[in-house]
């Protein structure tokens, strides 16, 4: 048996070793370019009222500056647009570095007098994705400083009526809380970008203030208020080297038919085309150029001010993070265009595909394509250059003379850049007034590129394919082959449209003749949302993707597309097979927040099983087989699934509701978003089948965890052994009762004054204290007995009975003799209380970001307001104090308590399971009813 249990907690190791390993490195290296700062970086501190320094002491408000700009913005005189960078957990405000420097360095190179001022706050670098007890207080100073920054422009003629905001992580969620304030003014904020902001819920629920929190915002962004409709907000994520904050979460959920809420992945932003881990993405070279791009071309020239039109927001937004067309924004698009070219520069294209290449000398040249008797043979017309200069480059022909064009439309605002080229495809049934496709290839500087074109059958050139099976384990292979003779292939990968799914595609690319071709470019296209991955690679070439999807698509009528821009001529060969590893990843990258509950829930059945061993033989049983015991998941799942059937009944569903019972959680597969909008939606099958994994992953935590603890507490006991008398009793550690009425009085005005978790954390050291000496009372047992070995005597009722000629060794203070049955006593406490440090090791882990919160902010006040533990701590600090005198003797004297509480313990495993994934925090609660219950049976 103890062999089975180790090879089991062993295997389940390597599968948590190897998820942790796809989560954390599995993505490649992060490949953004650094931002530098060409000058020193100053921050100039921007005095707020008294009232509002004395109530919150430890926030600040900056303006960032470098060199002659720090100099000439030192007595706070500003003309700029104001810019206002909000930090995200444990975030410094001297991250807006980056966003600065590159702002300053973009205005000194305008012909413009157009300038940013970047303000940044200090947030005293606050856990709030932890601790949510501060959100609040976060957004009430950014209301405050951005009414201070808008007071530092008064005196100007044009002054700014609002500033634009800039958050990271939950800076971003802050920056949207502003809308729920009562007196804000949602005039104040007209842009919002937020860069890594998990807006659909809280990482992990650590505290019920977080999701109050999230509550309110949500509910105030998900009206169809006319306020919020004036305000632009878009949403960037990491992507897949972001694995403390997972894209999906950065989607914004509001209204579908409000427009001015974009949500995209730094993937899939054009010049952009990298991921950003959660650090990187304040930093990353290529997004703050896009995002300081934007800035600039939304202030307008005039006023030096950005600009108060929506839709011009939408439109600059829409040109530097989704599509990025030649066309700058607010061209003039519609107007037509004449053209003043020779006769020769004019050359009609009879074949269906065109290839030309420009050579060096400066020259004018159009390529014409005539549509008139092409229209019902073909669908679309596509075409690419590697010339990536933001001009004109596709015309439609609406008046022709001869073999020249006279009047056309532009046609170039539907290109789309890609990492090698840009490329645009038109479809040609909805160009009824165009006669002719114009494709601009002059050269007027000289510069050598290539231009692609080629009319297409858009069912010839679209081809489905089913992905295999999440459990085939990369044994299934799905393979496709592709004689390229057009320029663009879309593979359907059916069935591929939920986050759990992992597939490694291998593209292989072969061509007849060597000659210089472009390179091919294979993406990952997403139809429900904006998190499109590229890939780029040479001809020919074997080039490995790894596709998983960030969101799910709620009603599985779609799924995810593979674009391959292939070189003509060319054969390609696809192969699409499950990567298990991946698959792990993407279950640890959305479920891996709620392993703590699984964790718990195991140690809480180890514990059962002891004191089911306690009641059935008088020994708490080892630790490989409580483990071996606790593996019985469909005890836990079965009563879960019942339960979810139930809620489908919607007479079930009225009297739960009427009760005040909390909403069964799902497992965070579904989008928040989701589950908002249906509340059945939770009632899914599937997501209970990743159950079990997450069952064995959280099996394997706490087994090891808990060997960690024994390593620990041997090796400590080792240390503090001489500065301990020796003892052979089991009752080494226990307190008095008056000590121990004392005690829970000081740790209970402790957690009052203080922090609830710091008493919780006194407690659980107290309780490991009570280990420690057991430990070395253990020790020392063993030695004794090993220099003097004794017989194993009876029990007798008033203690020990050695036999005849037995030597007897007794403690000074006349315990009972020293025999093999008091060694065994001692080692099933032991084992006991092992179990149960654990346990409170784990409550003391999960309100260790409050404590935190507590020590940072100690020399501003002494009390933590508004504190998650208390008062609900208050039991588990009685329990924890209280269970230091238990053993195994006091629980077999209860044997009724002790019946009640192994009846009680198993549902109180179902409930952490049903109610504790999306809020973690009531973790503690069921495991201080769990002790309460030991307790009870202890001294009942």
């Amino acid at each position: 048996m103890r062999l089975a249990v180790y090879a089991f907690c062993c295997f389940a190791l390597g599968l948590l070793l190897v998820g942790l390993r796809e989560l954390l490195f599995g993505f490649g290296e992060n490949r953004c370019s650094m931002t530098y700062m060409f000058e020193y970086p100053e921050y100039r501190r921007v005095q707020l009222p008294k009232r509002v320094a004395r109530q919150y002491p430890s926030y600040g408000l900056y303006l960032y500056g470098e060199g002659a700009y720090a100099q000439e913005t030192r007595g706070l005189k500003l003309t700029g647009a104001p810019v206002l960078f909000l930090p995200g957990n444990a975030g410094s405000y001297k991250q807006a570095r980056s966003l600065g420097s590159v702002a300053l360095r973009k205005a000194e190179n305008l012909d413009r007098p157009i300038h940013m001022n970047v303000f940044t706050i200090d947030f005293n670098e606050e856990l709030v994705a932890l601790y949510g007890g501060s959100l609040r207080r976060q957004t009430q100073f950014l209301h405050e400083s951005i009414k201070a920054i808008l007071r530092l422009y008064k005196d100007r003629p044009d002054p700014p009526t609002s500033v634009v905001l800039v958050g990271h992580s939950m800076g971003g969620v802050v920056a949207r809380a502003l809308f729920t304030l009562a007196r804000f003014n949602p005039r104040l904020v007209s842009l919002i970008i937020t860069q890594a902001s998990p807006h659909q819920a809280p990482v992990l629920s650590l505290d019920p203030y977080i999701l109050e929190f999230y509550s309110t915002v949500r509910h105030r962004w998900a009206t169809n208020a006319e306020d919020l409709r004036n305000v632009t907000v878009l949403s960037v994520g990491g992507g897949y080297l972001d694995f403390q904050v997972r894209s999906g979460l950065t989607a914004l959920s509001c209204p579908i038919d409000d427009l001015s809420k974009m949500s995209v992945v730094a993937t899939a932003v054009p010049r952009t085309w990298v991921s950003t881990d959660h650090i990187s993405i304040v930093w990353c070279k290529e997004l703050v150029l896009a995002t300081v791009r934007a800035f600039f071309d939304l202030i307008e020239p005039e006023t030096g001010q950005f600009t108060e039109i929506p839709e011009k927001r939408m439109s600059v937004l829409n040109y530097h993070f989704f599509r990025h067309p030649v066309l700058q924004p607010g061209g003039a698009q519609d107007a037509p265009v004449t053209f003043s070219a020779p006769p020769e520069a004019w050359k009609e294209v009879n074949t269906l595909r065109l290839f030309y290449s420009a050579p060096k000398e400066a020259q004018v040249m159009y390529f014409l394509f005539a549509l008139s008797s092409r229209r019902k043979a073909y669908s679309h017309f596509h075409c690419r250059s590697n010339n990536m200069e933001m001009t004109s480059w596709l015309y439609g022909c609406t008046q022709m003379s001869g073999s020249m064009c006279v009047q056309a439309v532009d046609l170039s605002s539907l290109t789309e850049l890609l990492p090698a080229y840009k490329a645009v495809t038109v479809k040609i049934s909805e160009l009824l007034s165009v006669s002719h496709l114009i494709i601009d290839a002059s050269n007027p500087s000289g510069t050598e590129f290539v231009v692609e074109c080629e009319l297409q059958r858009e069912e010839s050139l679209t081809v489905s394919v089913q992905v295999p099976h999440v459990l085939s384990f990369g044994l299934t292979v799905s393979d496709i082959s592709i004689n390229s003779s057009g320029l663009l292939h879309t593979l359907q990968l059916q069935d591929f449209h939920q986050v759990y799914q992992a597939f490694r595609i291998t593209i292989t690319s072969h061509c007849k003749t060597t000659k210089d071709r472009l390179p091919s470019v294979y993406r990952l296209r997403v139809p429900w949302f904006h998190e499109d991955s590229f890939d780029k690679a040479s001809i020919p070439s074997v080039s490995e993707i790894y596709s998983t999807l960030h969101t799910s698509r709620r009603d599985n009528t779609s799924s995810a597309l593979l674009q391959l821009h292939t070189a003509p001529n060319c054969q390609y060969k696809v192969s699409i097979r499950t990567s298990f590893p991946k698959v792990l990843g993407q279950i640890l990258r959305f479920c891996g927040p709620v392993l703590p509950v699984y964790s718990a829930v195991v140690l809480l059945l180890m514990i059962r099983a002891q004191l089911s061993s306690i009641k059935r033989s008088g020994h708490p049983a080892a630790m490989q087989e409580g483990m071996s015991q606790s593996l019985q998941l469909h005890k836990l799942e079965l009563p879960i699934l019942l339960l979810l059937l139930l809620l489908r009944q919607s007479w079930f569903q009225d009297v739960w509701s009427s009760l005040g019972l909390p909403v069964v959680d799902s497992l965070p597969l579904n989008s928040v978003e989701d589950l908002s909008q249906d509340p059945k939606a939770s009632v899914q099958e599937w997501p209970r089948i990743v159950s079990p994994l997450l069952f064995v992953l959280g099996s394997s935590i706490a087994f090891w965890g808990s060997t960690v603890l024994r390593v620990f507490v041997c090796f400590l006991s080792f240390f503090l052994a001489p500065l301990h008398r020796p003892s052979v009793s089991r009752d080494c550690g226990t307190l008095r009762l008056h000590s121990q009425i004392l005690l829970i009085i000081f740790l209970i005005v402790l957690g009052g004054v203080t922090c609830g978790a710091l008493a919780l954390m006194v407690s659980s050291l107290l309780h490991l204290y009570r280990v420690l000496r057991l430990r070395m009372t253990e020790r020392s047992l063993s030695h004794m007995l090993n220099l003097a070995p004794q017989k194993v005597s009876q029990k007798s009722e008033n203690g020990f009975r050695a036999s005849d000629g037995q030597s007897k060794v007794k403690e000074c203070n006349g315990s009972p003799l020293l025999t093999e049955s008091v060694l065994q006593d001692v080692r099933d406490d032991l084992q006991l209380h092992f179990s149960l440090s654990t346990l409170l090791t784990l409550t003391m882990m999960l309100s260790l970001p409050s404590l935190i919160h507590w020590r940072h902010n100690l020399r501003y006040w002494f009390h933590l307001d508004p504190d998650p533990c208390w008062p609900h701590v208050v039991p588990l600090l009685i329990s924890s104090v209280l269970l230091i005198n238990c053993n195994t003797d006091t629980l077999l004297r209860s044997k009724l308590m002790l019946n009640l509480t192994l009846h009680l313990l198993l549902p109180l495993c179902v409930g952490m399971l049903a109610f504790c994934p999306l809020h973690i925090y009531r973790v503690t609660y069921f495991l201080s009813a769990a002790l309460t219950l030991l307790v009870c049976s202890c001294y009942l």
